[in-house]
């Protein structure tokens, strides 16, 4: 009886929802709102022209939260969206968070930035280092623009360009397909650094598909037992849960969630503050901690 208690007990144990206890806020990030000037049709936050699931932010909005972290200890600033770029206001708001920590802004690198290269440049004299992520999905023109619009291509890679030809720290971000030959991916882009005037180690972050905002697609549940047997307690550290928040506008308040991939789900909604929100457990049960768990997916840059 004994034994069969302990095997029912041991398979609930296997079963539990696995997590993760925070254990800094060594990076907070900003959402700047779900409007976008493109619309692609794989946007994990489901951007577009005018979309506003999540809102704008302002100097205002962000400013209790950015003086909230650097009193806390926060190490960086990260920005995505959306298109932070189309935020009226986002150079100041960018001019303030660099004045206080380092700063990563995340952004599709057409348009929006090319018009504001002028504005960016001024940044260059910041107490603290600026750096901008580009997206491209792959390092082929015409896919890449079959999703994003034609003449997304050159524009972005004119953008980083453009950006390191400044001083700033660029990287790219592109999208991972499960039958890809890796090395061939970084070769091929390796080639459009180049051709860019790039430096040749130029980071490189890889994006599995999240899917659209609300979407729950079957995966995998990651238990208690798959964080304890095929991860460390120095891995769960490196988890982006384990040590950042990313702040969003809803409803017009500003609202502390989990981390950058959660924002579709009010249960990962930690509090108004980070204060509230930083001793709270993150529960790995959305289906975008699997892709974390299988993939080591992070939208982190920060040594860890």
């Amino acid at each position: 009886m004994n034994a069969n208690l302990d095997m029912s007990q041991a398979s609930v144990a296997a079963a539990a929802t696995g997590y993760i206890q925070p254990h800094a806020l060594r990076e907070l990030w900003f959402h700047t709102g779900t409007a976008c000037n493109l619309a692609c049709p794989f946007c994990l936050e489901g951007s577009k022209p005018g979309d506003d699931r999540l809102g704008r932010v302002t100097l205002a909005d962000l400013k209790p939260l950015i003086d909230e972290a650097v009193a806390i200890g926060v190490e960086q600033f990260s920005f995505t969206g959306g298109e932070p770029f189309i935020v009226k206001g986002f150079v100041e708001i960018l001019k303030y968070a660099s004045q206080l920590r380092p700063s990563l802004v995340l952004t599709n690198g057409t348009d929006a930035v090319l018009k504001r290269l002028r504005q960016i440049a001024a940044l260059r004299a910041q107490p603290h280092p600026i750096s901008f992520r580009v997206s491209i999905d792959y390092a082929d023109r015409e896919r890449h623009d079959s999703g994003r619009g034609a003449g997304s291509f050159e524009k972005s890679w004119r953008t980083l360009e453009a950006l390191h030809a400044l001083g700033f720290k660029v990287s790219v971000a592109r999208q991972i397909e499960k039958s890809e030959d890796a090395a061939a991916v970084k070769q091929a882009f390796a080639a459009q650094f180049s051709t860019y005037g790039l430096p040749p180690n130029t980071t490189l972050v890889g994006f599995p598909d999240f899917g659209r905002p609300g979407a729950q697609p079957k995966v995998p549940t990651v238990t208690e037992h798959c964080m304890t047997a095929y991860q460390s307690a120095e891995t769960r550290r490196a988890f982006m849960c384990s040590f950042s928040k990313m702040a969003v506008k809803k409803d017009g308040r500003m609202r502390v969630y989990a981390c950058t991939l959660v924002d579709d789900d009010p249960t990962y909604e930690l509090g108004g503050t980070l204060a509230e929100s930083l001793p709270k457990r993150v529960m790995l049960r959305h289906h975008r901690c699997y892709s974390c768990f299988a993939y080591g997916a992070s939208c982190s840059e920060i040594a860890r």
